[in-house]
């Protein structure tokens, strides 16, 4: 079973990945491993080196802490949202990370205007 800490700095990885748009095998090349062990890291299945962390870390432009950035040092289980509705990692979820960069991929007022559209929607929800 994989520890806490490993799934936590997979989801990190996965979700920075999804953010920049680089695929696993983008990521494998820059980082100079296979895909598999990359989508292993994902997962939690296979512990990441601290060395490796560094070089994924330089890849996805981001420091190291990142990848740890959101749990506790006591921390075992994943934190659970307060509402049902929203996931407890949104931006884990690959689905709210393609909405949010289409967002804000639409030009300003035509965003605006979606933004209130789905604020009305979801009051009368």
């Amino acid at each position: 079973m994989p520890h806490p800490v490993d799934v936590h700095v997979g989801k990190r990885v996965r979700h920075r990945r999804w953010l920049v748009g680089m695929t696993q095998q983008q990521l494998a090349e820059h980082v100079g491993i296979k895909f598999q062990q990359i989508q292993k890291y994902e997962t939690g299945a296979n512990r990441v080196s601290a060395s490796r962390l560094w070089d994924i870390a330089d890849a996805l432009d981001v420091p190291v802490s990142f990848f740890f950035e959101g749990i506790d040092a006591g921390e075992t289980e994943p934190a659970q949202s307060t509402e049902s509705s929203v996931p407890a990692d949104l931006l884990g979820d690959k689905e709210a990370l393609d909405l949010v960069r289409s967002y804000y991929a639409i030009p300003e007022n035509q965003r605006r205007r979606l933004f209130e559209l789905a604020r009305v929607l979801s009051d009368v929800a």
